[in-house]
Parts: structure tokens; C-alpha cells; sequence
């Protein structure tokens, strides 16, 4: 009997668990077979693999052939386990030592030519190799970059089985043809080698790539205000106003104003868009944050993630540590909007199935934009509205109560008048708002040092009320509300985290009554005191 063995990674939504892949031979009739509970992408690797081998040289067992992945009770699925079933075969058979591969984790596809192939979620895989302690990991060329951001992980990029198993039996590696020539493949580039992780990775976007300015947008004072609050404290904002003044146009530049991520966010983020598939291959690190703008006819599936078979994650996922816009948001299913009450309060979804249960990051800053009415022109001067009120109000009534309650800053749109619109441009810049919500966020970071919030909308009211508590009768005005119905306790919570944000961006130690009163104008519309136009610089 001969046996041995290697590790690859099976990926449960954005978290991954080492698979041990044993391979066994014995003497009997020639079968493959393959165990453990494998999809049926990976139940086909028993033809890609015996084509791969043979066709980079190696000999293939004759033999009773038997591939244990272990655990066996977690669902794999995916092409990416081909190189660790290709590699622990070959070391049953002598090829190549056993003791080479036996601490390698390896991920990749294998094509019937023996080239490896890149696979989605290299970046999760990489991470859970090196939480599981170890430290030297194989993967396809193509996704070098990415693999080696994770600190501390030796990363070898192969271009094909033959390179591999000449690496592993210490013998002169082949010389493989590159990308574009003749007889090579298509998106694969670079050498072999064993490959130091930089110490940082590329931009998300690159310097010549010009991101929308908020100097573009005319006019729109306190609806700029509102940018800049959610931006400092990362509050949910709601855009209500009528086609064409300007919602849309607002929430394409709020993440030109948001911080750029930390480490640990960019990894994040990047897991997520690796998972998916949707991480370009010149920008193996997302450093910005992401905006992710997903159709008012999409599904719950595509919204909060989820799908046939093994669950993906969604557009909620994808705006990881970033913007989710929903534009003409009344227009969505009120079933998909409520799905998103879960993931606002605890950062996370959750996806039952039968197989298990699947987590995937969400913490996001939601925007939604959207009209009065179905025609759009309700409440306008001029408007002249032909929508019913029943219809107004069903069409209103999609936006459900409980999901209202969790949007700190619900701000009326007014469209834009003609003075203002010919006007030579006034408003501030990107780069002016940018600074001082960074301000912002590095006072709020300072107060939460210890702690596991960094910004004011992450915060729960009870810690706020008892810990950072606002200037002794600023919240006058927010209890007279909440006694006359109009706050609840959650929204008065809300209230409590603006109301440090606008304390934050004007520099005060603690909320005065005049940031508390510019808060319940942001959440309510209607006009405290100073309020918002107080507060603008």
C-alpha cells in the first residue's frame, strides 16, 4: 500500500477550512474513486486530473486508487481542489517525495493540458491556510499578487503541472511558454519561484482614474451636509425628492469622501470581491471603498446573497465597508428591502440552507434614493401629480416602518433652480469634504480606542448614554419628541450617534443642543433652532 497526502481549502462563503486530501493506492483493478463529500465540479476532477498528469509526462497508477478529502462532513465544491488531488496521487506513486507535499496547502484548477488554471477565492483560502498555521502555499500564477497579501505565507506560482512536480522533485523546472505565445495559455503570467508577500498592495484606483467631484453638483446645501454626516459617522441616508434634482448624482460621490480602508478592511473587502470573482487581476488589493449600485429589479438572492447550490455572496456583501445605493429604492419588492433590516444592525448575513449555515461580512453605509410617487412629481410646485393618494401611499408603504427607523438621515432632495444650475461652480470640492470627515473620523476613533467600534454609527445607544454622554440638556428637545410619539427608542439612539458625528466635524469635545437639534433635522426634515444650515461651513 502506498498513501499520502496534502492540503487544499474549501471556501463556505467567505470562510475557509483546510481540507486534508489523502490519496491511497492497492493493489486491484484500476478505479478512482473519490470521497468525501465532493459537488459535482469536483467529482469531474477524477477525468482532469488523470488527463493532466498524463499529458505533462507522468505516469499514471495502475491501480486501485482511492482520494479521501477530509473533513468529511464539510461540503466541498469547486475545480480548486485539481493540484492537491494531482499532487497527492503522484506521491502515492513515488513520483515525488510524500514528505514535499505533506505541509503544502495547494489551490488550482487543472486543465486535460496540465496547465493550472486560476479559481475564485484564493485570497479566503490563502487566509485560512495561514490561520491553521501553515506556511507555504501553491497557487496558480495568475493569482500571486493576491495570495501574497497575506502576511507571512510563502507563496510558489506555478504555471503548470509539469513546473510543479519539477519543483517538488528538485529537478530543472521546464520552461512553459508565455501568455500570447503560441502553445501558451491565455491570462497567465510570471515566473516560478517562491515569492515574498509585499508589504503592500495596488490601488483600487489607479491615479489616472477620475472619480465624480462633489464641486459638480450645483447647488443642494443641506443635502451635501447630509453626504458629509454619513460619511464622518458612516449613518444610512435616504434621498427623497423628485426625478432629476440630483440624487443619484450625490450618492456617486460619496465614497470620493469616505477614508481610505485600513489593512485589516482592504483584506476584507478583497476576500469578498475574490469569493466572487469580481477582483481585477491588475488589483490584487482593494483600497478604497467600494460602491456597489445593484438595479431596483434585483432579487433578494443578488441583494443580500444566497442562490441555488452553495451561497454566494450579494450586492449587500460586495459594498463591504463601502456604499450600497439603491436607486428608485420604492420601486424594489418591500420583501427584498425588509431583508436588509438584519445585516444594518449587525454588520453580517446570514444564509440558512440545508447543507449549513453561511455568514458573509455586510456592514455597509446604505443609501436609497427615492421619488414621492410613481409618477414622480408629487408635492412638486407645478408638478401636477395625477397618482392617487391610495396609490401614493401604497407606493410609500414599500419602505416599511421598522426598515425607516434604522435610516439615521432622511433628507428631502429639492430639484435645483435655474440660478443656481447656470451659476459658476461654488461648492466645495472632494478633497476639501474628504479632509474633514477624516478629521472627524480620527476624533471618533481616539474617544472609541479600546473598543470595538471606530465610528459613531457603529456604536449602541446604551453606551452613548451612559459612557459619552452630550452637554447636560442637549437632548431636551430629542425627549420631547420621543414623548410625543414622533421618536422611538431606537431612533432616539440614532439621534445620539448624528448628533456626535456633527460634534465631531465641528471640533466639540461633546454634543451641544445645537448638534443634537441638527440631528433630529437630518432625521426628521423639520427645521431646529440652527439646525443643518447653522452648521454648514
Amino acid at each position: 500500500m502506498a498513501f499520502a497526502r496534502t492540503c487544499a481549502v474549501a471556501l463556505t462563503g467567505v470562510d475557509g477550512v483546510v481540507v486534508e486530501v489523502q490519496a491511497d493506492l492497492e493493489p486491484g483493478v484500476a478505479v478512482f474513486s473519490l470521497v468525501g463529500l465532493a459537488d459535482r465540479s469536483l467529482s469531474e476532477s477524477r477525468d482532469r486530473v488523470r488527463a493532466a498528469v498524463v499529458n505533462s509526462g507522468a505516469e499514471w497508477p495502475q491501480k486501485k486508487l482511492t482520494v479521501g478529502l477530509s473533513p468529511a462532513a464539510v461540503p466541498k465544491h469547486g475545480s480548486g481542489f485539481d493540484l492537491a488531488v494531482a499532487c497527492s496521487v503522484l506521491a502515492a506513486a513515488e513520483r515525488i517525495d510524500p514528505r514535499a507535499i505533506a505541509d503544502l496547502v495547494m489551490i488550482g484548477e487543472l486543465g486535460l493540458d496540465g496547465w493550472v488554471r486560476p479559481v475564485r477565492g484564493v485570497l479566503p483560502a490563502v487566509l485560512a491556510a495561514a490561520n491553521a498555521g501553515y506556511r507555504r502555499v501553491v497557487v496558480p500564477e495568475a493569482v500571486v499578487a493576491e495570495a501574497s497579501l497575506v502576511p507571512e505565507v510563502a507563496v510558489l506560482g506555478v504555471r503548470s503541472l509539469r513546473q510543479l512536480i519539477a519543483v517538488l522533485a528538485d529537478e530543472p523546472v521546464p520552461e512553459e511558454p508565455a501568455p500570447g505565445d503560441p502553445g501558451g495559455p491565455p491570462g497567465m503570467a510570471g515566473g516560478v519561484g517562491w515569492d515574498c508577500p509585499p508589504t503592500a498592495g495596488l490601488a483600487w484606483l489607479t491615479a489616472d482614474e477620475r472619480r465624480p467631484d462633489l464641486a459638480e453638483v450645483a447647488g443642494q446645501r443641506v443635502a451635501r451636509r447630509a453626504l458629509e454626516v454619513a460619511a464622518a459617522g458612516r449613518h444610512h441616508l435616504l434621498l427623497k425628492g423628485p426625478p432629476g434634482a440630483g440624487k443619484t448624482l450625490l450618492a456617486e460621490r460619496l465614497p470620493g469622501i469616505l477614508p481610505p480602508l485600513s489593512r485589516r478592511e482592504s483584506l476584507e473587502v478583497t476576500a469578498v470581491h475574490s469569493v466572487c470573482g469580481a477582483l481585477p487581476r491588475d488589483r490584487p488589493l482593494i483600497e478604497r471603498p467600494p460602491y456597489c449600485a445593484p438595479h431596483h429589479s434585483a432579487s433578494m438572492a443578488s441583494l443580500v446573497g444566497g442562490g441555488s447550490g452553495v451561497p454566494r455572496p450579494g450586492a449587500v456583501s460586495l459594498a463591504h465597508h463601502g456604499v450600497l445605493f439603491l436607486d428608485e429604492a420604492l420601486e424594489m419588492s418591500a420583501q427584498v428591502l425588509d431583508a436588509l433590516r438584519q445585516p444594518l444592525e449587525s454588520g453580517q448575513i446570514v444564509v440558512a440552507r440545508s447543507a449549513g449555515v453561511v455568514r458573509m461580512p455586510a456592514r455597509v453605509l446604505l443609501v436609497m434614493a427615492a421619488n414621492p410617487c410613481p409618477c414622480g412629481r408629487h408635492g412638486s410646485a407645478g408638478g401636477d401629480c395625477e397618482c392617487l393618494p391610495s396609490t401614493v401611499r401604497r407606493y410609500r408603504s414599500r419602505l416599511s416602518g421598522p426598515l425607516l427607523d434604522r435610516i439615521d438621515l432622511r433628507v428631502p432632495v429639492e430639484p435645483v433652480g435655474r440660478a443656481e444650475l447656470v451659476a459658476a461652480p461654488g461648492g466645495e470640492g472632494t478633497a476639501s469634504v474628504a479632509a474633514r470627515v477624516l478629521a472627524a473620523r480620527e476624533r471618533a476613533g481616539a474617544r472609541f480606542a479600546g473598543t470595538p467600534w471606530s465610528a459613531n454609527g457603529q456604536v449602541p445607544g446604551h453606551e452613548l448614554r451612559t459612557r459619552w454622554t452630550p452637554v447636560p440638556g442637549a437632548l431636551l428637545r430629542a425627549e420631547q419628541d420621543m414623548d410625543r410619539g414622533l421618536l422611538t427608542a431606537r431612533g432616539l439612539d440614532r439621534v445620539l450617534r448624528v448628533a456626535w458625528t456633527v460634534a465631531d466635524l465641528a471640533g466639540h469635545d461633546r454634543p451641544t443642543a445645537e448638534d443634537v437639534d441638527a440631528a433630529l433635522e437630518l432625521r426628521t426634515g423639520v427645521r431646529r433652532g440652527a439646525g443643518v444650515v447653522g452648521s454648514l461651513p
